[in-house]
């Protein structure tokens, strides 16, 4: 049984990765998960390999930007240190996106915040 709030998740990372698309991207993947963090959304083009992080709000008391703190950025980082050991990708510049979704007034309205955050690698 899908929940209401994974619904909405959904809905929001369809709405990133249609607008990824329009941009000229492929989705490689959705929802990546390995038992340490998971992607919402991997995209990639000629040169770029991106991990998406998105949220999606519906009422106004979120800080949409602020849900991506220290300890969620490290679980993206490890499940993406996983999905490039995985993927003959490894070789194209990789970055770390969030896509910031408003539902607040009936219609999307995107963020997106490309090179978010930085994961360092010696940890």
């Amino acid at each position: 049984m899908v929940t209401t709030k994974k619904k909405w998740g959904n809905k929001g990372e369809q709405i990133v990765a249609d607008m990824l698309e329009r941009k000229g991207f492929l989705i490689l993947k959705r929802n990546y998960q390995k038992p340490f963090g998971e992607i919402d959304l991997i995209a990639t083009n000629k040169e770029l390999l991106l991990f998406v992080e998105v949220k999606l709000r519906r009422a106004r008391n979120i800080d949409l930007a602020e849900l991506v703190g220290f300890s969620k950025q490290s679980r993206i980082g490890s499940a993406a240190r996983a999905y490039l050991s995985e993927s003959k990708d490894c070789e194209k510049v990789y970055r770390f996106d969030v896509a910031l979704v408003d539902m607040t007034q009936g219609s999307p309205d995107v963020a997106y915040i490309a090179d978010a955050f930085q994961i360092n690698e010696g940890y």
